[in-house]
């Protein structure tokens, strides 16, 4: 650099954003970004990994339960139309927004510096939702091991960490098949074995005192993070084959479980629970809020993964297609997950004589209590208690890499020629680092820290992440430009209803949403034990932090401009002079007049400004802003 720099002070010269990498001289700079980022190597893996990553645990232990607790089949009315007017438009939007750029969640926001703190309160957000999701994956080797032997041993009482109150079901009923009048006061071995085994979490006090680190635990931690290391070693390269077993496999699984669960005596009382419809439901809001809730977490929008995903696409990719495709085979498999997990329960309600709803739990009480207890009660149950967990722990790592992905895409990225090279130490860094963090999940009260972050981590400040991103695209960036853009890469043009989902619905249910989870707001509990004032205090400048992460970056990107306030807040605003496709090939129409390459985020008019006079490049884009502008206005 020095070398160019003396050039700079010997004869005027093109301004370095300006120049082509032959006339920097020796300065050894790569255009071709993408080769160096790596791409897919196979048709598939960009729409295997999106499957694995938005079909996840959630499906199988969230939303059975909040459609039968919301109106059964009723319930499949508002999550539809949720789907229609929140979870598509949303998820092609971030989709585009990756591929056309090929950028991670920081760098793509060279559309529009002034927002660039959404990306990094995007990767504040799933860095915390990382370290406790590895940890829940960790629960699943726990189980995934025990689960290798002749008698599950949370199948029998009598055990070291078992209470008075342990009662197993084969001992439920008399002779007569009664139940004892003490049954209500009676405890589960699964639940025991749960949370006073695996959990232990009879030697915590509190969230504020969580005890000893359990060494079972701690090792299981550390092959969850092992196994998403490896996976990621080689970025999408590699995770792109593993999600070919992890993101199919999973299927294979659920389809024998769901073969096993209706050939159950009882299993059809399970179903008939799950979805029969009640309409009266649907007069409620709750209803609607929860069908809008179950869409916006389950795609996974707004943490990054569809964007990182995404960039990685050859610039044709037809994620149009790819869009439908995921996002309705991900309510679909939601709803097949829950056949077999309410065919399994009615048989289980069955053999205890107890209602379905009084077995029937959503979270981790489905996965490790209910499911499990469920599986003792069944021939061979080691075998398919093994292949239940076995499909969690694949459901769960599809979605841990895309997490890991996002964070370092994110940040190499940023700095491509520092850490780019050195991708897979900067990878396993980011791995260890995180499971450091994580070791206060594997002590005795650990689990009070895991719900707390479950809480608030991606709660509010995720759906403020989002409305910020769709606002900023359609609004600032403009979604005339924007649907421009797409027509470009697709060929075509996002009709009517992309346009008015983007510009109104979406963001206007995001809202209520918003508003909703604050007035409903309701302290954070596990069981019977609530948390203290300073954890909930803690919880939310959680969700606090990644809010203000987006003024935060508007300030930094104001600072960096020139002249008067309005002046700073319209140069930020507009894309840097290097926004659009990272390929020199691709860039036609009004990005012809750009450069691939430069790292520099400010906007074409203030290089033109400082380095003096208007020049052709400041007058086209001038042009296309106000031919824009006018294209918008007719269009309102």
């Amino acid at each position: 650099m020095k070398k160019l720099q003396g050039a700079h002070l010997r004869k005027p010269v093109t301004p370095d954003l300006l120049m082509t990498p032959s006339d920097q001289g020796d300065v050894n700079l790569d255009v071709d970004f993408a080769a160096h980022r790596g791409n897919w190597t196979g048709k598939l893996d960009f729409l295997l990994s999106c499957i694995g990553y938005c079909v996840g645990l959630g499906n199988v232990w969230r939303f059975p339960y909040r459609a039968y607790t919301n109106g059964g089949g009723a319930f499949l009315v508002p999550y539809f139309l949720m789907l229609a007017i929140c979870g598509i438009p949303l998820f092609f939007l971030e989709l585009s927004l990756g591929q056309f750029s090929s950028l991670g969640p920081l760098a793509v926001w060279k559309i529009s510096p002034l927002f660039k703190g959404a990306g990094a309160a995007m990767l504040l957000i799933v860095g915390l939702v990382a370290i406790y999701y590895n940890m829940i994956i960790a629960y699943v080797l726990f189980y995934l091991f025990a689960s290798l032997t002749s008698d599950l041993p949370w199948e029998h009482c009598g055990n070291w960490w078992n209470t008075e109150l342990c009662l197993e079901h084969r001992v439920s009923k008399d002779g007569n098949g009664a139940l004892p009048l003490n049954l209500t006061c009676t405890v589960s071995p699964s639940e025991e074995y749960w949370s006073r085994y695996v959990l232990h979490i009879q030697g915590s006090q509190g969230i504020g005192s969580p005890g000893e680190i359990r060494w079972n635990l701690c090792l299981c931690l550390l092959l969850a993070w092992v196994i998403v290391f490896l996976c990621i070693l080689k970025g999408v390269k590699s995770s792109g084959k593993v999600v070919y077993f992890t993101a199919t496999f999973p299927y294979l699984i659920l389809l024998m479980l769901l073969v096993r669960g209706v050939t159950l005596p009882g299993a059809w009382k399970g179903i008939q629970f799950y979805l029969t419809p009640q309409f009266h439901h649907l007069l409620s809001s709750k209803v609607w809020i929860e069908a809008a809730l179950q869409i916006f977490y389950s795609l996974g929008v707004g943490f990054g993964g569809l964007l990182t995903f995404a960039s990685y696409n050859t610039f044709h990719q037809n994620i149009y297609r790819d869009t439908f495709i995921v996002t309705l085979g991900n309510a679909i498999t939601s709803i097949l997950a829950g056949f077999a997990i309410f065919s399994v329960l009615g048989y289980m309600s069955q053999e205890l004589g107890v209602p379905v709803d009084q077995v029937a739990k959503a979270g981790p009480g489905l996965a490790f209590v209910v499911y499990p207890q469920a599986m003792t009660m069944l021939p061979l149950s080691p075998f398919w208690s093994f292949l239940f967990f076995f499909m969690l722990l694949t459901l769960g790592l599809d979605s841990q890499f895309a997490f890991l992905e996002t964070i370092v895409t994110a940040v190499t990225d940023e700095f491509p020629y520092y850490l780019r090279p050195k991708k897979a130490v900067f990878s396993g860094l980011i791995c260890v680092a995180m499971y450091l963090m994580g070791l206060i999940l594997t002590t005795d009260g650990g689990m009070y820290w895991l719900v707390l972050l479950d809480d608030y981590s991606a709660s509010f400040g995720l759906m403020v992440v989002v409305i910020t991103t769709c606002l900023a695209v359609t609004r600032v960036y403009g979604i005339q430009r924007f649907c421009r853009d797409i027509h470009m890469m697709l060929g075509f043009k996002p009709g009517l209803y992309f346009r008015a989902c983007w510009l109104f619905l979406s963001p206007a249910t995001l809202l209520a949403l918003l508003v909703y989870s604050i007035v409903k707001y309701q302290p954070s509990e596990y069981g019977s034990y609530r948390f203290p004032p300073w954890a909930e205090l803690l919880g939310i400048l959680m969700g606090l932090l990644s809010c203000l992460m987006i003024p935060a970056g508007m300030l930094v990107a104001v600072l960096r401009e020139e002249g008067s306030l309005w002046e700073r807040l319209q140069q930020a605003s507009r894309p840097a002079m290097d926004w659009g496709p990272s390929l020199e090939e691709n860039r036609t129409g009004m990005y012809v007049a750009t450069l691939a390459g430069s790292q520099s985020p400010k906007p074409l008019m203030v290089h033109m400004r400082k380095y003096g006079g208007i020049t052709s490049f400041e007058n086209t884009a001038i042009e296309v802003d106000r031919e824009i502008a006018e294209e918008e206005e007719s269009m309102m």
